[in-house]
């Protein structure tokens, strides 16, 4: 059991709000150390890791740009852009996206992300095809809830969509994860099975974006008959 005492550092560091890459790095020294691992083979291992994973360390470059784009008005640009198409709404802006992010999550093609694509770009497009659809701003409450959208359907598509790709990180571990089980399985036809999921998860989301144009539309109405009873 102390071999497991690299879960506890990390539940403890994570429970003190310590640095995230310190509380890693202790637990997987602390583990190899009571495991009887050479301390230069977990420096190896460590080592090792880093390299096979370097190429995620590119995810903190695209931050300092997206920050300069957003301060230079690509979120109004955006909004800006979509004001001119009276017949979008905030579903079909979403469902559009859905269709772009699962196909590209299924190429292998790195698009997409919270802080990359829907905090800048996506979400306020779909808000600005709301408020000009409803010709109204969106309240606090009706704005967090197309922000919760907006980030669900980035989730759906890069989910079920990168495991249609044969060589995907997700395919991988599931044929390695089978395989140490005892269950032999092709990449292949992980990714096969991985197709009729992501069709269904694009459908779910469109009814997803449908159901919320519909919510947006019914506050606007009540909130219209309201004032008109009030008056």
């Amino acid at each position: 059991m102390i071999k497991l005492i690299g879960i506890l550092i990390i539940v403890l560091g994570f429970s003190f709000k310590l640095d995230t890459i310190a509380v890693v790095l202790v637990a997987g020294v602390a583990t190899g150390l009571v495991s009887g691992v050479d301390f230069m083979a977990i420096l190896s291992t460590l080592g090792e890791a880093f390299i096979q994973t370097r190429y995620m360390t590119l995810f903190l470059l695209t931050l300092p740009v997206i920050g300069i784009l957003e301060r230079n008005g690509l979120k109004e640009r955006g909004a800006h852009f979509i004001k001119g198409m009276d017949s979008l709404t905030s579903g079909r802006i979403l469902s559009f996206y859905m269709i772009i992010r699962t196909l590209a999550a299924a190429l292998s093609v790195r698009l997409g992300g919270h802080v990359q694509f829907i905090r800048p770009l996506i979400y306020p497009m779909a808000q600005s095809a709301s408020e000009n659809k409803l010709s109204r701003t969106l309240s606090e409450k009706e704005n967090d809830k197309l922000k919760g959208v907006a980030c669900a359907v980035e989730n759906y598509g890069n989910f079920f969509g990168q495991n249609v790709f044969v060589a995907s990180g997700g395919v991988l571990l599931i044929v390695g994860t089978l395989q140490e089980l005892g269950v032999i399985v092709e990449p292949y036809s992980v990714s096969k099975a991985a197709i009729p999921m992501a069709f269904i998860s694009v459908l779910l989301s469109f009814v997803q974006n449908y159901w919320t144009d519909r919510s947006l539309s019914k506050a606007h109405l009540e909130t219209k008959l309201e004032k008109g009873v009030k008056e």
